[in-house]
């Protein structure tokens, strides 16, 4: 197989790297792949760690010119790794996985231009499963991993030829497939980056493959922080998440959706404008990244303000050109495909569940003209849709 590049940015995972990067050595059908760690916080030693073993390891290691006063992101890390790479070939890999033995070359024999391979993860009991993984316990933390009954494991399994079509990490692609579409999208910080990636891929009709012989073990999100056995750091998980999940709906129009084997599902995206009576805080928080612009009517100047005040640091998107007060006289529908009126007071869960499927809706729908649904009056001249003019990554 050709010579590939780990990629594993790290923040303050050294408890995590002690068992990764041996594992990639160990286990790898190459011993001489490239590994990259992109330090992005060090509260526990890390670097002080790779400067001990960079040569034992022949592991390269980059820090965060900001260290201590702000992050890249977890996409953005990857995206400096895969750019310091020189091989034709990267693997995304995170700082809480294991190799599985020759999981590397079992993923490489079905890589192809255009095509993005993962392995698949064995985790412990901890998160419910569609199917898209194995559920087995071989240690909830580094230190009790039970290496020779996971290795056992995955000998079994090395000769099963059985592949899906889904994307998780770690995935292996060609490096020019990467940056064709402009790598992750600096917007989506330390969450959804890879939704959004994986979002793009689909549609410039990369293909996605899923190999159930190339095998890792993953400790299920104590990297990130997504596992809330470490309070503290899930906490700050929990507001990194809301944040980037808000970031995702507004770029996209829709939240996450794939498959059970976590292939995307996108729904088209509309251009479509809410005018809004008699809002209160709360509706604007909940509704304000389901639409392209909201207007407000009704004095609604300061709940325009006091949201502005609240949210703008969580976003990269101008609130003062999303929300806005409502002109009649300058108010021009020429410039909007699809309108959504209604009144905040009549505004229930109901409403919040119909318009987190307002895509769907609109596709069946495939009609212009006006209707009702709940408390909504939906005006529609235009059904042009835009998620392809989101492939490319210019950030």
């Amino acid at each position: 197989m050709d010579k590939i590049t780990f990629c594993i940015p790290s923040k303050s995972n050294l408890r995590y790297l002690k068992t990764c990067i041996p594992s990639i050595r160990e286990n790898a059908y190459r011993k001489d792949h490239d590994i990259i760690v992109f330090v992005d916080s060090d509260e526990d030693g890390t670097v002080d760690w790779l400067e001990n073993v960079k040569d034992e390891y022949n592991v390269k290691y980059f820090v965060n010119s900001e260290l201590g006063n702000r992050l890249y992101g977890i996409g953005k890390a990857y995206d400096f790794c895969i750019e310091q790479s020189t091989t034709d070939i990267f693997m995304i890999f995170h700082a809480d996985m294991i190799l599985g033995i020759n999981a590397d070359l079992y993923a490489y024999k079905h890589l192809k231009e255009k095509i993005v391979v993962c392995a698949t993860r064995i985790e412990p009991p901890i998160h419910p499963n569609a199917g898209e993984k194995i559920l087995m316990d071989f240690g909830m933390w580094p230190e009790e991993f039970n290496c020779n009954s996971f290795d056992e494991f995955v000998q079994l399994h090395k000769h099963t030829d059985k592949i899906t079509n889904g994307i998780f990490a770690p995935w292996m692609m060609y490096k020019k497939d990467f940056l064709a579409i402009g790598g992750h999208d600096p917007i989506l910080k330390s969450c959804r980056e890879d939704s959004d990636v994986f979002n793009r891929m689909h549609l410039a009709e990369y293909e996605f493959i899923q190999s159930w012989n190339s095998l890792v073990y993953h400790f299920t999100g104590r990297g990130a922080g997504s596992f809330d056995g470490d309070e503290s750091r899930h906490d700050a998980w929990k507001k990194e998440m809301s944040n980037s999940t808000k970031e995702f709906i507004r770029k996209w129009g829709s939240n996450v959706n794939h498959t059970a084997f976590m292939k995307p599902i996108i729904p088209h995206k509309y251009n479509i404008h809410a005018v809004i009576e008699n809002c209160s805080l709360p509706i604007l928080e909940a509704v304000e990244p389901w639409f392209s612009g909201v207007l407000l009517k009704t004095n609604s100047l300061d709940v325009i303000f006091n949201y502005i005040q609240k949210e703008q640091a969580n976003t990269t998107f101008d609130l003062l050109k999303r929300v806005q007060i409502f002109n009649e006289k300058t108010f021009d529908m020429d410039t909007i495909d699809i309108l959504i009126e209604f009144d905040a007071r009549k505004f229930t869960q109901n409403s919040f569940n119909i318009l987190q499927n307002l895509s769907d809706i609109i596709t069946e729908t495939n009609d212009l003209g006006e209707f009702d649904i709940d408390c909504f009056r939906i005006t529609i001249t235009n059904l042009r849709t835009y998620e392809n003019q989101l492939i490319q990554c210019n950030s």
